[in-house]
């Protein structure tokens, strides 16, 4: 473990790696994850097993990420609607659910789901629920298709409203896409 601040109450799991200036306070690392240069994780967050957060991520009280999650260089996560200089903050809960991947540079404003095994391309803001395998882009993010866990982009017709189950080409998997 390199250099870093860790506060009281502070669980790491086993063969989890902290790189040099983290600042971690009051909060539960799975095991096995890799927490990259000068990222910061505040008080109550909960990250799963085999996550990778990268350099410079900012993880705020309020924010739950699952197992196999990956977030990317510089993502922001928020934690209150209506932030000010004064007073108490408002923490907005905000998950990440399994297998899901936040790229670089993303904004995640509070109050949101982000989907099993979703990708949100990087510079992206998501601002609203992101179902389960959705490739999302944009400022705001929108859905622009759908991805299996594989990384196989799947077949499926964006504008479609109805529940779909596709079967990935590449790695057979059955899918449910709810796009709702």
């Amino acid at each position: 473990m390199g250099e870093f601040s860790v506060c009281e109450r502070v669980q790491v799991g086993k063969g989890t790696r902290i790189m040099h200036h983290v600042n971690i306070y009051d909060c539960r690392i799975g095991d096995n994850c890799k927490i990259a240069c000068f990222v910061e994780i505040q008080r109550g967050v909960v990250i799963g097993n085999n996550c990778k957060v990268e350099a410079f991520a900012f993880i705020p009280s309020g924010v739950e990420i699952a197992d196999d999650v990956f977030i990317g260089p510089h993502v922001a996560f928020t934690n209150d609607r209506v932030p000010r200089a004064t007073g108490d903050w408002e923490i907005t809960k905000t998950v990440v659910k399994k297998g899901a991947s936040i790229g670089a540079n993303c904004t995640v404003v509070c109050g949101v789901t982000i989907g099993e095994n979703a990708l949100i391309a990087a510079g992206s803001v998501v601002t609203r629920d992101v179902p389960n395998n959705a490739l999302v882009m944009g400022c705001p993010g929108r859905i622009k298709g759908y991805i299996c866990a594989c990384k196989n982009h799947l077949d499926v017709k964006s504008d479609s409203k109805k529940e779909n189950r596709i079967i990935c080409s590449k790695c057979k998997r059955e899918i449910r896409i709810n796009p709702k």
